[in-house]
């Protein structure tokens, strides 16, 4: 049996990709052969895909995240057959990742989950859900009340974010670069809506929410109230590091600095089913931007790039 992926061939622009044909992996003990439904992108593979990850080797298939059926399992607890998501843990980096019909994982990747969802809301949420909800939860504490700004706020881990707050009871103040962009957050339940002149240091929050990273780290901080914490969880300005850093003089007073980057193990795989049958029921939703074919996924990568999405970039692979 053969199947499809999409092969980065070098690090590069979208254009490096190339759909291959490949023989189906031969069963591995402690390993599980996943049949791909569908699959999220991330910003991590687009840095991969451009040069930024110096240990992983080209050729590879990208693809921190997947979702689909077990085909086999030999040594595992996975069952043939069971729906189930898989992320991180090496994905798409050490070996390859979700990006393909087929994908041989090993099993402190993958996870059972029990849905009636369609495979594209399904598989716009391992990622964008474990990152989220392990900021919240880890990363600031955030707590019934909550005065919570999330700077991002239309990237799809901070709409997943801003959803996960208002269910947690918090009152959120969501941020964007552009007036076209507010209505999206306002209907996915910010309670005030701000465009992003990089200044917003007013130390009005307690939590603060940073997924634009370094560009911005200095002002989130002065937007925390003393006590409060900040937690920067993402790039999306595309610079790494903070020059200059002097804590003692950049850090305000009493306000907590914290950072995540969780992997397959802070996965709350309770909370995670809890939160797929919000969505089977109704209660809330998925912010998807955009379904694109695996054939399409130099397309789907630019428009990652060119930051033009507004939510989760899902390819449907059924």
């Amino acid at each position: 049996m053969q199947y499809r992926a999409a092969v980065a061939m070098k690090p590069g622009a979208p254009e490096v990709f190339e759909i291959q044909k490949r023989d189906a992996p031969v069963p591995r003990d402690g390993w599980v052969t996943v049949r791909v439904k569908a699959f999220g992108l991330n910003r991590s593979e687009m840095f991969t895909r451009q040069g930024h990850s110096p240990s992983v080797q080209f050729p590879r298939v990208l693809g921190i995240e997947c979702v689909g059926e077990v085909l086999d399992a030999p040594q595992t607890r996975q069952k043939t057959g069971q729906q189930v998501i898989a992320l991180m843990g090496g994905m798409g980096r050490e070996f390859d990742g979700g990006y393909a019909e087929i994908a041989q994982l090993p099993e402190r990747c993958v996870f059972p989950v029990e849905t009636s969802l369609d495979w594209t809301t399904l598989g716009a949420l391992p990622e964008m859900f474990q990152t989220a909800w392990g900021i919240l939860s880890r990363g600031l504490a955030l707590s019934e009340g909550d005065q919570l700004l999330i700077r991002g706020g239309t990237s799809s881990v901070g709409l997943m974010a801003l959803r996960l707050a208002k269910i947690a009871g918090a009152t959120v103040t969501s941020t964007t670069r552009s007036d076209d962009k507010k209505p999206k957050l306002k209907a996915a339940g910010a309670d005030e809506v701000i465009i992003d002149n990089g200044r917003l240091g007013t130390g009005e929050f307690d939590k603060v929410l940073d997924l634009v990273g370094t560009t911005s780290l200095q002002d989130s901080m002065n937007a925390c109230r003393a006590g409060g914490i900040t937690c920067m969880a993402g790039i999306l300005g595309n610079a790494w590091t903070l020059e200059n850093f002097l804590p003692m003089e950049h850090i305000p007073h009493c306000v907590r600095l914290t950072v995540y980057s969780g992997g397959p193990g802070d996965l709350d795989l309770g909370a995670l089913q809890q939160f797929i049958k919000k969505i089977e029921s109704g209660e809330t939703s998925v912010d998807i931007d955009k379904v694109f074919a695996l054939e399409e996924i130099a397309e789907a990568h630019a428009r990652m790039e060119n930051n033009q999405a507004q939510g989760k970039l899902v390819v449907d692979l059924t």
